[in-house]
């Protein structure tokens, strides 16, 4: 009986913290996934200032890649929630959903998380140090702010393992035989 209430209890919490960071990372994905169409603008703007009228601006060339590099790495966890990252399912494919699920569960836990953590820990004095001197860019005109842009190295390795974890989480839930709505006790 004690058993059956914490495992309840157990799974309820395991829901509502995938749901909290699958909601986060929807919404973070589809935000960044703006940047995409900066970019294009951007880009138009710079050809045609450099074509059409011999002007160029460093710190507007660099914001396209200060916008890829935010697409890209605030983007992953998002194309890891939709199951969307490349990968190798010749036998993944053939699973069933117990087999999945195993194979979701310990990938994530011997590869993703270890990797996400080893990332997170080998950029923070990369981005301390960048931090400590308000690094800006080494062009005349850049852009004053690589710091921001290296923090985003930090955020990377959190919004992964994040996801990472969630997308863990949903395939213990699919071991053990619940939904997301049992955990819920919605029908």
């Amino acid at each position: 009986m004690v058993t059956g209430i914490i495992m309840r209890v157990l799974f309820a919490i395991i829901a509502a913290f995938v749901r909290s960071v699958d909601v986060f990372t929807e919404w973070l994905g589809r935000a960044v996934s703006w940047l995409s169409l900066g970019m294009v603008l951007v880009t138009v703007v710079v050809v045609v200032l450099r074509y059409g009228f011999d002007l160029g601006w460093i710190g507007l060339q660099e914001s396209v890649v200060y916008m890829h590099a935010v697409m890209f790495m605030l983007g992953s966890a998002y194309t890891l929630k939709r199951d969307a990252h490349v990968r190798v399912d010749i036998l993944y494919q053939r699973f069933g959903t117990r087999g999945k699920a195993w194979v979701d569960l310990i990938g994530s836990w011997l590869l993703l998380v270890p990797v996400c953590v080893f990332i997170g820990w080998s950029a923070w004095e990369y981005v301390v140090a960048s931090w400590s001197v308000h690094e800006s860019s080494r062009e005349a005109g850049g852009l004053p702010a690589v710091y921001l842009l290296k923090s985003v190295i930090l955020l990377f390795a959190v919004t992964l393992l994040l996801q990472g974890l969630s997308q863990s989480f949903k395939a213990l839930l699919r071991l053990a035989g619940r939904s997301m709505e049992e955990c819920h006790g919605v029908d």
